[in-house]
């Protein structure tokens, strides 16, 4: 049972540091990449749909995203969709293509965005934390209704922390590398 407790609190884990790295990713640094695109929406026929489900995604160039949608319809919207999001990007409409010119972060956009991953990290420590405590208190609930020993909870518990020590860990060597990405452009 507490193999159990166990096992599903990683695989909680697991998804609470691959949404860290999909929220890091989306988060633009001095270089460009298709990932900055990921947590856009266009309208297609009246379905808010991702960017990369609509155009093929190129970084032909270190400080260049392209954009070519599947239907030429969708340029402007693409265009749009870009202009009116918080990257702060202007792309160039050619008639078959966007071209997305990513310019250098400023100083105070760096700080800016140091910060923000600063919070999103915290807020993934603090899910993992709550994992840790539903464990805790299922193994708890284990020992009061007499399911296993005094000696299976210390187990149990310190499996627990181990694991949440790993996961946070993670977090913040994940947190660190962005960090270094956006404060040195690369």
């Amino acid at each position: 049972m507490i193999n159990e407790t166990v096992a599903n609190m990683k695989a909680r884990m697991v998804k609470a540091l691959d949404d860290l790295r999909q929220e890091l990713a989306t988060l633009r640094t001095g270089r460009a990449t298709a990932g900055i695109f990921d947590h856009l929406r266009v309208d297609y026929y009246g379905v808010p749909t991702p960017l990369n489900q609509v155009a093929t995604l190129g970084v032909p160039e270190p400080n260049l995203v392209t954009l070519q949608p599947w239907d030429s319809s969708l340029l402007a919207a693409l265009d749009k969709a870009i202009r009116t999001s918080d990257l702060g990007l202007n792309p160039v409409n050619d008639g078959k293509i966007l071209r997305v010119p990513i310019p250098p972060l400023t100083e105070e956009r760096r700080r800016e965005l140091v910060k923000h991953v600063h919070k999103v990290l915290e807020n993934h420590r603090t899910a993992v934390r709550n994992i840790r405590r539903d464990a805790n208190e299922e193994i708890k609930h284990l020992l009061k209704d007499k399911k296993i020993s005094e000696d299976d909870e210390r187990r149990g518990l310190e499996s627990i922390q181990k694991l949440t020590d790993e996961y946070i860990k993670k977090i913040d060597e994940q947190g660190s590398a962005k960090e270094s990405e956006i404060l040195g452009g690369h």
